[in-house]
């Protein structure tokens, strides 16, 4: 097998991780652990995961200018954006996490063209607004009544927060993921991101009774920690020595796929025809968005 093939597997199953962490994660709040303590689980977990990996890898000093830019980068990829998105996830429906998910491309497209004057052409436009109606169409007319859901609307609209501050910390963290090796760069991100999160987790963290957790939901978080965040990460690393960034982004339209029969399947959620029709929409505008343009037309 070479290597191009295992970056593909390697990119799948990072896809695949991710897809069935909306179901997984879903199945541990808020019964076991409220959804800021699993933040905390997770933050914490994964920064010893990436300092005890970052033993093995290079010694890599931090350039004085540098540390803000990383702060800011801390603030809105391993803090406000994961806060977001598990309260969300605790509120909503892990159909409505699969879909509105994937409206990340769109919001690094705008981000894009503010920030570093990336030209958006037609089609791009007509992506990001039919994109934007099928994650709004959640939002606004996905509510179902559900014990395991309180809030649906309020939950789908955090969900799309964390959308868009992850396509925030995507541009931010551009030119450092450039500089520094991936296990400098995370190990220093999730550290500060316990700084970050400690605030809204603390209570719920020291809350959890560990005695009496039954191993499903042990399981569980070990997914998240150890799956959801360490190893998606290594796995698109990997991904990127042999694929184009471009290629590995098209993984992304697997996610929701996988997230909903997997929900399905385990009974945890259902499909209805506004979940349809709003996956639909959300995954033709980022098809539309993200396609590079063929060449010699303009578009």
């Amino acid at each position: 097998m070479n290597k191009r093939t295992l970056a593909i597997l390697a990119a799948l199953t990072a896809t695949t991780i991710y897809g069935l962490n909306h179901s997984i994660a879903k199945g541990v709040m808020p019964n076991y652990v409220q959804p800021y303590g699993l933040v905390m689980l997770r933050v914490i977990g994964a920064s010893s995961l990436f300092w005890l990996a970052s033993l093995f890898g290079p010694k890599e000093k931090i350039d004085r200018k540098d540390y803000r830019r990383i702060l800011i980068c801390a603030l809105f990829g391993m803090g406000i954006n994961m806060l977001v998105f598990f309260k969300g996830l605790s509120l909503s429906t892990p159909i409505n996490s699969a879909v509105i998910i994937t409206t990340t491309p769109i919001f690094v497209l705008i981000l894009s063209a503010i920030f570093i004057k990336e030209k958006i052409t037609i089609r791009k436009v007509i992506g990001i607004t039919i994109g934007l109606a099928g994650a709004l169409g959640l939002i606004l007319f996905g509510a179902e009544i559900r014990h395991d859901a309180p809030n649906i609307p309020l939950g789908n609209f955090y969900i799309l927060l964390n959308a868009l501050f992850y396509g925030t910390y995507l541009i931010i963290a551009k030119t450092l993921i450039e500089k520094y090796h991936p296990l400098t760069f995370m190990k220093w991100l999730f550290s500060l991101g316990i700084l970050i999160c400690l605030p809204f987790g603390y209570q719920e963290l020291v809350e959890i009774d560990w005695s009496n957790l039954p191993f499903e939901a042990i399981w569980k978080i070990a997914f998240v920690i150890l799956g959801t965040t360490f190893c998606t990460y290594l796995f698109n690393i990997f991904a990127l020595t042999q694929l184009k960034a471009s290629t590995l982004s098209a993984f992304i339209y697997v996610q929701p796929l996988l997230g909903i029969l997997y929900a399905v399947a385990t009974g945890q959620d259902s499909l209805t025809a506004v979940k349809i029709l709003a996956a639909c929409l959300v995954l033709l505008g980022v098809y539309l968005a993200s396609r590079k343009p063929k060449q010699g037309v303009g578009t």
